[in-house]
């Protein structure tokens, strides 16, 4: 009897600890996060560098989480992901909830650094030498980007974090030094949709950039040119696109609502005039909405 006994409460104890472990592994989701960028307005400009060490997320009411399974540091050309392409920065298994922020710890160099001579965040020119980009504690308290995303349990999430260069770099002060600003946007991933499209009778040597906005948020203010170097042109933007060899734009990792596409022309990195609007533009969730331009008609 005593071994009946002992056997069954063998039997209890394990599956107690079976049950124990299911649930440990029930509450934990997989984030899958990549990193795109928009095109940056300055010609000159052949690569933006920057240098990721640790990765933090936050979640709703609680503290910051340090993603332990990111292998940092690692090193990005921001300017080699746009026209919808991105690079994968890993996949993370962490506790499933809502989350709300996410934020990158960056080797760069502060203002009070002088001018370091090995920065891990950087912009290349084709006609000047390299310069570091400082950025405001970010070797700190971390670039943050903002957006809501829930980790399912037993599940997968993927989101990509948008850089936005052409509003992040700012060039400041009497010595033309440059800053990295915080202008981060999350998008889930399978919420996303993008706007395709080719752009016809542009004008002789001008480039055609694509600005998307959310519907009637556009206003002529938009491309008036900022009275200080803290703000860039058209600033609240969701993202934007420059017309390719072939004429053909990409406005991707679009969140699902309706759009207004301000067409405007470029020469040298230079902004020129605003040649018109297309309004009204649909995006819904894993569809490519395809908007032929045609200047001649805006």
């Amino acid at each position: 009897m005593k071994k009946v006994f002992n056997l069954f409460s063998l039997v209890i104890f394990a599956l107690f600890v079976f049950v124990g472990c299911e649930n440990s592994d029930s509450t934990k989701g997989t984030l899958t996060l990549s990193i795109t960028d928009a095109p940056i307005d300055m010609s000159n400009v052949t690569g933006v560098y920057l240098t990721v060490t640790e990765i933090q997320i936050n979640k709703s009411g609680s503290n910051w989480i340090t993603l332990e399974e990111f292998e940092g540091p690692q090193t990005f050309n921001i300017l080699e992901l746009t026209n919808g392409e991105s690079a994968l920065m890993g996949n993370f298994s962490f506790e499933a909830g809502n989350y709300t922020q996410l934020r990158f710890i960056l080797d760069a160099p502060e203002l009070t650094d002088g001018n370091p001579s090995n920065p891990g965040c950087y912009i290349t020119f084709s006609d000047a030498p390299d310069q570091p980009l400082f950025v405001p504690s970010g070797g700190q308290s971390g670039w943050k980007a903002i957006g809501a995303f829930k980790v399912p349990s037993n599940g997968d999430v993927a989101i990509t974090a948008d850089f936005d260069a052409r509003k992040s770099i700012m060039k400041q002060g009497a010595n033309d030094f440059y800053i990295l600003k915080p202008t981060i946007r999350l998008i889930v991933d399978g919420q996303a949709g993008k706007i395709v499209g080719n752009v016809t009778n542009i004008p002789e040597g001008v480039d055609i950039i694509i600005y998307a906005y959310e519907n009637n948020i556009y206003t002529e203010a938009e491309a008036v040119e900022p009275v200080n170097d803290t703000t860039a042109l058209f600033p609240n933007a969701v993202t934007s696109a420059k017309t390719d060899s072939l004429d053909h734009y990409c406005l991707a990792f679009l969140a699902p609502m309706t759009y207004d596409l301000v067409v405007a022309t470029s020469v040298d990195g230079e902004f020129q005039e605003v040649l018109g609007i297309v309004e009204d533009v649909v995006v819904e969730s894993r569809i490519t909405t395809s908007q032929p331009i045609d200047i001649s008609t805006l």
